[in-house]
């Protein structure tokens, strides 16, 4: 069993040869970690669907990026398909926290799929904005990753299509036409830290830019990535549980290593290499946002089998963020709750 304590400032942890004796082995969690609000709204949209029209309900690309609540969901009843030409006429049919072209809603439209809508409240703000530049004229600069989905659905959303850059040299790259008429939206996992060169960079070569406020940049990102900033400090080694096709949680990754700390990304506790322990007194956890929990308690009952285990949580942020669900799931209870308060 693990007992969970306070955090002391400079955790102090006697060495322990693990030749001759079981050995003492501090773990602390970063807080916040795994599960941010619009995670927790694409999965409680696929349950809900479930539960009012019945399996099977029909979910275009991975709902999140974890192959665990993918796997759950489709024991309920969920069918994960890529493209809407593999659901029959007519299913229920959601589209995944990461938001989808216009093109696909019209081709929903066209095939007769009811749809339900789980993008994320954040990506379609972004959409928002980007689709308000773009009916200014002005040309959209898209700050993102090439194939992740959420920029796929991005560009598919924004009139006249976007410019996609990654780093500075693609902002040197630029053509646009007319420099005096620019604008650039963020692909939303992205943290402040990791798009304000870029940001700078465009702001350099193209003085009268404009842009949203760096709050609309996820939260959630930003809050899991300052939180690894002050775990790296008191670590040995850092874990980080998350899909491999994660990109906030291949982020947490890089940080880590980028702090020095020997840092390692593992999809679940059977990842663990136990040569990574060598010598560790102090283990780092952190889980990218749409890890479940129950990941995190798994590998902490794996590490029970290296020594006798303390669990501590850094003090951080407490996030209360929740989105409210698509009208068609929400509940008469629901609508009760939120005219009462």
């Amino acid at each position: 069993m693990f007992t969970e304590s306070p955090v002391p400032a400079s955790p102090e942890v006697a060495h322990v040869d693990v030749r001759h004796t079981r050995r003492h082995i501090k773990i602390i969690l970063a807080q916040p970690r795994g599960f941010c609000a619009g995670v927790v709204r694409a999965i409680e949209i696929v349950e809900r669907a479930l539960e009012t029209y019945g399996p099977p309900v029909y979910v275009r690309h991975e709902i999140v990026h974890n192959r665990h609540v993918v796997e759950s969901l489709r024991a309920k009843g969920a069918c994960f398909v890529e493209e809407l030409d593999e659901v029959p006429t007519g299913s229920i049919t959601i589209f995944s926290a990461h938001g989808v072209a216009r093109s696909i809603e019209n081709h929903a439209r066209q095939r007769g799929l009811r749809v339900i809508d789980a993008t994320c409240p954040l990506v379609s703000k972004i959409h928002a904005e980007g689709g308000r530049y773009a009916a200014q004229g002005k040309a959209v600069i898209l700050i993102g990753h090439a194939g992740h989905p959420e920029v796929e659905g991005t560009t598919g959303q924004i009139p006249g299509g976007v410019t996609l850059v990654s780093t500075i040299g693609d902002v040197a790259l630029l053509q646009v036409p007319n420099s005096d008429s620019v604008s650039y939206i963020t692909q939303t996992t992205l943290s402040v830290d990791d798009t304000k060169m870029v940001i700078n960079a465009l702001k350099t070569r193209f003085p009268s830019i404009v842009g949203p406020d760096t709050k609309d940049i996820c939260y959630a990102t930003q809050n899991r990535q300052n939180a690894l900033h002050e775990l790296a400090g008191l670590v040995d080694v850092l874990l980080v549980i998350g899909a491999a096709n994660s990109s906030n949680s291949n982020r947490l990754h890089e940080i880590g290593s980028e702090l020095g700390v020997p840092s390692y990304l593992i999809d679940n506790a059977g990842e663990l290499d136990p040569a990574w322990l060598s010598g560790v007194e102090v283990i780092g956890i952190t889980a990218g946002a749409s890890t479940p929990d129950s990941l995190v308690q798994e590998l902490i009952s794996t590490l029970e089998q290296y020594g006798d285990v303390e669990v501590s949580t850094l003090p951080g942020i407490d996030e209360n963020v929740r989105f409210s669900l698509p009208e068609q799931l929400i509940s008469p209870e629901d609508l009760a709750k939120s005219i009462l308060g």
